[in-house]
């Protein structure tokens, strides 16, 4: 989907409408969702004593609610897990962008910010099975083959969540744009792809030889989906 052809879902509030380059605006669930689950870290703001923070943290998604977690003695966690507002961006880099002036380089990327209250997981078996969501998101299959958390472990780990409701995406996928005359101007100009890519897995010295290594979902999704 280009901005030219942006969705017609309206935004969820006007705190979350995309004013600078309002057709890059993107409102719908599905964008949103296929954004936040190709992101492996995303950042957290908040305010502390009328201190604003923003802490960069791992994420994963389960239906209608995006998580976070980290150690309980985190003082993010701590301050923020009783229903404190919240502002959580994930930002996916695609391409840079070079024109033939130096005002329209720009980026091609894909990002999500979404406004919410955060709370804890506290219930020992749903933080559970959210700390399985997340090792599931990154390697399908690998949870049944750990050995499982202890209770001390499990109470040492804060678990957060909040609901992915108030939200907008922000697209830029249109590339290169000169002004009228400069294509005239002897210069190289159009995009250049930027991707993640994974190596080969490099075991530990425990590894016995020719134990297959895990798979790592993200790699196969941005590739189904074309990113």
């Amino acid at each position: 989907m280009s901005e030219r052809s942006a969705g017609s879902v309206p935004p969820p509030s006007e705190r979350v409408r995309v004013r600078r380059k309002p057709e890059r605006g993107r409102y719908d669930r599905a964008t949103i969702d296929a954004i936040l689950d190709a992101s492996i870290v995303a950042s957290v703001g908040y305010v502390i004593d009328g201190q604003p923070f923003v802490t960069p943290t791992a994420i994963w998604r389960t239906g209608d609610r995006l998580f976070w977690h980290g150690s309980s003695a985190s003082r993010m966690l701590r301050r923020t897990k009783g229903g404190v507002l919240v502002c959580v961006s994930a930002f996916q880099l695609d391409a840079l962008v070079l024109a033939r002036s130096g005002f329209n380089h720009s980026v091609d990327y894909r990002s999500v910010m979404l406004l919410g209250r955060a709370y804890e997981v506290e219930d020992e078996e749903e933080k559970l099975a959210s700390l399985r969501a997340f090792v599931e998101h990154l390697y399908p299959g690998r949870w049944d083959e750990l050995r499982p958390p202890t209770r001390q472990e499990l109470k040492a780990t804060t678990v957060l969540w909040m609901e992915i409701a108030e939200a907008s995406a922000k697209v830029r996928d249109v590339g290169a744009h000169d002004e009228p005359g400069d294509e005239r101007w002897p210069t190289w100009a159009g995009s250049i792809p930027v991707a993640v890519t994974f190596g080969a897995p490099i075991p530990d010295r425990f590894v016995p030889v020719g134990m297959p290594a895990p798979i790592v979902a993200l790699a196969a999704r941005r590739s189904d989906q074309g990113w």
